[in-house]
């Protein structure tokens, strides 16, 4: 059903693709846009290691919304911030590439789990966590990205 990677020589392990998502914070989400356009979006996520899922959380109405309702299935792509290697002007960049399918989470101590795991990313303030939870929380909703297939490579820039 997906294609195999095509410059399979760049291909990066499965455990390579996973330490992209768990440590990197942001990606490209991409739907099934209106009239036919695709419609790609920058997210922050949070990799769950328990299920192997991908969680998300935005305003509750809007284009990637409507796009959700009509069209679960999504791409998402995350790079790292990439390295030289010593001498070399060119940037070798690992990037993850997942298909799947998107729904949205109702239930609220999932929400707070997603929310406060999604915020951890960028900050271990917890006064400020608990004023975001309890202050944003009921304007948030949740989603949750389940991978049907994920391939990920190194690109050297040059």
């Amino acid at each position: 059903m997906f294609r195999k990677m095509r410059r399979f020589k760049q291909q990066i392990t499965e455990s390579e693709c996973l330490d992209v998502l768990k440590n990197e914070t942001r990606g490209v989400l991409a739907l099934h846009g209106e009239e036919g356009y695709p419609y790609a979006i920058p997210m922050n996520h949070w990799y769950c290691e328990e299920n192997g899922r991908l969680y998300f959380h935005g305003a509750k109405e809007g284009h990637k919304i409507d796009s959700l309702l009509k069209n679960d299935k999504v791409c998402y792509t995350v790079f790292d911030k990439g390295y030289r290697k010593e001498g070399e002007w060119a940037l070798n960049v690992k990037s993850v590439v997942i298909f799947g399918r998107i729904k949205t989470v109702t239930e609220k101590d999932e929400q707070i789990k997603i929310c406060t795991n999604l915020c951890k990313k960028f900050t271990d303030d917890e006064d400020y966590l608990n004023k975001e939870i309890e202050n944003s929380l009921p304007r948030v909703l949740c989603l949750e990205l389940t991978p049907e297939h994920m391939t990920g490579k190194l690109v050297n820039e040059s």
